[in-house]
């Protein structure tokens, strides 16, 4: 048995997330059933990032135990033509047995996109969070620079998350300006729960004036959810890559 590590692509509009549920579609169900047609076998892939609904992934990594002779290498050209249009796997290799996709991850980039501007993009609207009210960049700067280093996130849970350690490291946090597009860039070791959703909520707040500059400071000291911002929409953010040693 040969394990396989993928580099999957998503657009998450369709999906319940990635992880498989009962009762909707999840793109792990999705790959899970592409590996069946392609091979005859039931496979159970194990993802690096449980994604919630309408969040999408340009380099999710997953790994599975391959039953079959296909090579390593193989599958992503062999899932790309039974997945459908919106699930690509760009990239397929083996990988030593020791491999997890979540366990040997050692760190995690999101961006979260803004389209702000005072009526809405039909074009971005599955990727873009619509923001109408103008935003302050340097202020976002700012208060983004409070959440980069070691600190307890217990604020940044989401509600009735139960995690035993919310201590996390924030690499950085950048905030990009493309005429009206808005990225926002996350990097860290590791991420609770909407996290990510939350700071960008946060960073919302403040560079529309609706939160106070310092928010993020005061939430990281009090560690109160009541200091930050909204949860931000889903479908501006996508996991774009995952760390592991070399």
């Amino acid at each position: 048995m040969m394990r396989v590590r993928l580099t999957i692509e998503y657009d998450g509009t369709a999906y319940a997330g990635w992880q498989r549920q009962e009762n909707a579609l999840a793109v792990q169900q999705v790959v899970e059933e592409a590996l069946r047609k392609l091979t005859g076998h039931e496979h159970t892939i194990t993802g690096a990032s449980r994604t919630d609904a309408g969040v999408h992934a340009f380099g999710q990594i997953a790994h599975f135990d391959a039953i079959g002779r296909i090579p390593a290498e193989k599958y992503a050209y062999a899932l790309n033509t039974v997945l459908p249009d919106d699930v690509r796997i760009r990239a397929s290799q083996e990988v030593p047995d020791d491999f997890h996709a979540r366990f040997s991850a050692k760190g995690k980039w999101y961006r979260y996109c803004i389209y702000n501007d005072a009526h809405a993009s039909a074009i971005l609207r599955n990727t873009h969070a619509h923001v109408m009210y103008p935003l302050d960049i340097e202020a976002m700067r700012r208060e983004a620079a409070y959440a980069v280093g070691t600190h307890d996130f217990n604020a940044f849970a989401a509600s009735g998350s139960v995690v035993k350690d919310t201590v996390r490291t924030i690499y950085s946090v950048e905030v990009e300006k493309h005429e009206q597009k808005v990225e926002i860039h996350v990097k860290g070791n590791g991420f609770l729960y909407n996290m990510v959703r939350i700071l960008a909520g946060t960073l919302i707040g403040v560079g529309t004036g609706k939160l106070e500059e310092g928010a993020i400071r005061r939430a990281l000291e009090t560690g109160s959810r009541l200091d930050l911002g909204m949860t931000a929409p889903a479908r501006g953010l996508t996991l774009m890559e995952v760390y592991y040693n070399a």
